[in-house]
């Protein structure tokens, strides 16, 4: 009978149902002669008093509160001592044979309250003994003592039983229900000291006892349930709360533990899928990863799927050692439970995907595909980085590029094909990466074309001397003999060398200076080459034209500008113009800006450059403002002119001298401007910001920190770079950047401008996205200002004749 109990449990029922024999044999053979009708009376009573009760689930182990302690302070009046304990074993033992509770169950409850019942007497006795005829002060006193002692026993019993069997703490159990219980406890001795002293009276008041019990036994359920429903409910919005996690993991043990929470079962097990995880975990705490999750079909489990939609994620399950049946509420709780849990599973798991796409994009952007070293943007990135941190440093330090290029690696191509190319750099790349040095970083440039930076260079070798060293090295590793196509190759290279102060050039130039280098060496015959400014042709021709743009700014027809509309996508009306500036050289012809924006760039002509595009581009804007057409004009900002601080005051007076409104001028910037963390770039654009100027970003998408440059500076427009523009229909990787990009802008109320649009699938494709306006030659190409004007008033008669409405820049919707 005792064998499906678990150990723990089987010996604590033996302990106390030989101390209940004893306490009841004992008690039997002290007893003297007493009238029978009071014996059956009292255990009349304790009968009614324990089929009465209130009953609280823990676990799949019940307890119950009954009027135990009526009945009681009844049979404690009514009986001597030796009569209490056997009176109330008869009473529970009816009362468990009319509810028809199992024999071992029935013989459990009649020992540990008989036990209970015996200390109580026990207490009688020391108090005077009984029976009681009348109530005073001090047998008050005695009869509460006594009901105290006997129901601390009978909560140890209880609760230890239930402990036994379910496994919970008990010290949980104990005070899981202390609060009912002592109410309970309050209530009954109040009511049996009312009983008895009516009893005392008039015997026939012990008949009010039945409908008495029954109406307090009401009253303290509806307290209990509504007690229990409050605490369900609030128990389950913090469960839920706790679901709010983006890690899986955190999810499914935040899960466990609320689920033991709020539906006391003996285990929580929550089944993953994909990859399929079994997580079970108890109310003690304990957590672990099972091999395989107990069969749904028995008895002792409850289910509940999780799932988001149509879309299964997984199921949870509750496991009790006996069979449970949940109540409505229950029922309600445990499928809104179940409904989150699968709801922050799928989000975390999304917010999982997300984060992998976005680290893999992350290292692609950085990284060359075929041979896995940095790209050169990272190498640029790195470089800049460095520069700027030895910079900082004030010590002078020199950092050292080296170039080198694989000789007659067409041939490669050309006579074994381009899959034995890409084992060949896949190669050489393994040797170069193996032969780096900390504080080095190597990367593929492109094509045969592989960098390395140096950033920490000895103070006991001249810069360049340890950087010509450290290219010899590579040309060692690189040179013996490469299988490759079942062929053996041995390839050489040449290496171009150049070191500089940190703070004398970026990495721009530098990598230029390398690459002149390098082809300084193959020119010459020789394997390395360091950087000879005197044979930089491009140098010299460089300063020529710094002195012939001096010239140039001081004269009214050589720098001129050309201005490219941008459309409205709806209406086809103009919103605005882009002013792009072309030198007519005299001897050179006309050059654009690629030719020469950055050598003004790198001399100190940037300042007096800027302020000169700046004051064309007003005047033709106020020129269209006296003749009525209000449309914005743009100008491209370089880093380099970000750094002046007089920036804003020069364009202050700029546009007080052509009495411009400042929200007409739109001020251009890279996203590179962020790579540069200068405070007073910051402080330019801030001022340029209050001034009540636009700002735009230019070139949107091709940074790697897009949405941190937007935190850094709030700007009013973005522009879609080209490059995404022109492969959008083609390219499902551009097609979403770009619509990520009208999205974004949309979301946080920015202008979104897209470039380089040069067919009518183009257009259709960015007005279907929703992107406001658009430039490029399906529109127009760059043109002379005076031509300009006549196509920005055509597009906006044509607008308005067609019912549209031109759009007029304010300020942004960030602001």
């Amino acid at each position: 009978m005792l064998g499906p109990l678990p150990p723990r449990l089987r010996r604590w029922v033996f302990v106390v149902l030989a101390l209940g024999l004893l306490v009841v044999g004992v008690s039997l053979a002290l007893a003297t002669s007493v009238p029978a009708v009071s014996v059956v009376t009292a255990a009349g009573f304790v009968a009614a008093a324990k089929t009465i009760h209130l009953r609280i689930r823990i676990g799949s182990e019940g307890t119950s509160f009954t009027w135990g302690e009526t009945a009681l302070v009844i049979a404690l009046a009514l009986l001597s001592p030796p009569w209490i304990a056997p009176a109330v074993l008869a009473g529970v033992l009816i009362s468990q044979l009319l509810t028809r509770a199992p024999v071992l169950k029935a013989a459990y409850n009649s020992a540990s309250h008989a036990t209970a019942a015996a200390a109580a007497a026990g207490v009688v006795v020391l108090g005077g003994g009984g029976p009681i005829t009348q109530l005073n002060p001090h047998t008050i006193t005695v009869l509460c003592l006594a009901v105290v002692t006997a129901t601390g026993f009978a909560t140890v019993f209880a609760a230890g039983a239930v402990s036994a069997a379910s496994g919970s703490r008990f010290a949980t159990v104990v005070t899981r229900g202390i609060g009912i219980t002592i109410l309970m406890m309050l209530g009954n001795v109040a009511l049996g000291l009312l009983v008895v002293s009516l009893g005392i009276a008039d015997m026939r008041w012990l008949f009010a006892v039945p409908p008495l019990l029954w109406l307090l036994n009401e009253a303290y359920n509806s307290r209990l349930r509504a007690g229990e429903e409050r605490r369900a409910w609030q128990e389950l919005a913090d469960a839920t709360h706790q679901l709010n996690h983006l890690d899986k993991c955190r999810v499914v043990k935040a899960a466990v533990h609320s689920a033991c929470r709020l539906f006391s079962p003996d285990a929580v097990e929550v089944v993953t899928e994909n990859p399929r995880r079994v997580l079970v975990g108890t109310p003690g705490g304990e957590l672990v990863e099972s091999g395989a999750a107990l069969e749904p079909g028995a008895e002792h489990v409850i289910t509940r799927p999780l799932a988001v939609g149509e879309l299964r994620i997984g199921e949870l399950r509750l496991r009790f050692q006996q069979k449970v049946s949940l109540s409505d509420r229950e029922q309600l709780a445990l499928s809104a439970f179940a409904d989150a849990l699968g709801a922050a599973m799928h989000n975390a798991s999304a917010h999982a995907t997300l984060r992998d796409m976005a680290n893999r994009k992350s290292y692609e952007a950085a990284h060359d595909p075929l041979t896995g070293l940095a790209n050169r943007s990272r190498l640029l990135e790195y470089g800049e980085s460095a520069l700027r941190s030895l910079a900082d440093s004030g010590r002078g330090a020199h950092m050292a590029l080296l170039l080198l290029d694989l000789n007659h690696f067409k041939d490669v191509n050309d006579a074994l094909g381009h899959a034995a190319g890409d084992q060949l750099l896949q190669a050489i790349a393994t040797r170069l990466a193996d032969a780096i040095e900390p504080d080095e970083m190597l990367a593929r440039l492109g094509g045969d074309e592989f960098g390395l930076m140096i950033t920490s260079l000895p103070e006991t070798a001249s810069p360049i001397e340890h950087a010509a060293s450290r290219g010899r090295q590579l040309l060692n590793a690189i040179t013996a003999p490469a299988d490759v196509a079942g062929v053996a190759l041995s390839m050489e290279a040449s290496v171009g060398v150049v070191a500089a102060p940190a703070g004398s050039c970026d990495m721009t130039e530098l990598l230029r200076r390398a690459d002149v280098a390098m082809y300084q060496a193959k020119r010459s015959g020789r394997t390395i080459a360091a950087y000879d400014a005197g044979k930089d042709g491009a140098s010299t021709d460089r300063l020529a034209l710094v002195a012939e743009l001096r010239e140039a700014l001081g004269v009214d027809d050589q720098l001129v500008l050309e201005l490219q509309p941008a459309v409205d996508l709806v209406t086809g009306g103009p919103v605005g113009a882009e002013a792009l500036i072309r030198w007519r050289h005299p001897r050179r012809g006309l050059l654009a800006p690629g030719e020469f924006v950055s050598v003004v760039e790198q001399s100190e002509l940037v300042g007096p450059f800027t302020r000169y595009v700046i004051d064309k581009a007003l005047a033709l804007a106020a020129s269209w403002a006296e003749e009525g057409l209000d449309v914005p004009i743009a100008v491209n900002l370089s880093a380099r002119s970000l750094l002046d601080r007089r920036l804003p005051t020069d364009v202050a007076e700029l546009l007080g001298k052509h009495r411009v409104p400042p929200e007409r001028l739109v001020l251009e910037i890279t996203e590179t401007v962020m790579m540069t963390e200068l405070d007073v770039i910051e402080d330019v654009l801030g001022a340029l910001r209050e001034l009540g100027a636009q700002l735009a970003v230019d070139d949107f998408g091709t940074g790697y920190s897009s949405l941190t440059f937007l935190a850094r500076f709030p700007v009013h427009e973005v522009k879609v770079d080209q490059a995404f523009v022109t492969r959008m229909i083609d390219s499902p990787e551009a097609r979403a950047i770009v619509r990520t990009t009208v999205e974004l802008g949309r979301a946080l109320g920015l202008r979104v401008v897209a470039e380089g649009v040069e067919t009518g699938e183009q257009r259709a494709a960015l007005a279907e996205m929703g992107c406001t306006a658009a430039q490029g030659y399906h529109f127009f190409p760059p043109m002379p200002a005076e031509k300009a004007s006549n196509v920005l008033w055509t597009l906006h008669r044509s607008a308005e004749a067609r019912g549209g409405q031109v759009i007029r820049f304010a300020r942004g919707a960030n602001e």
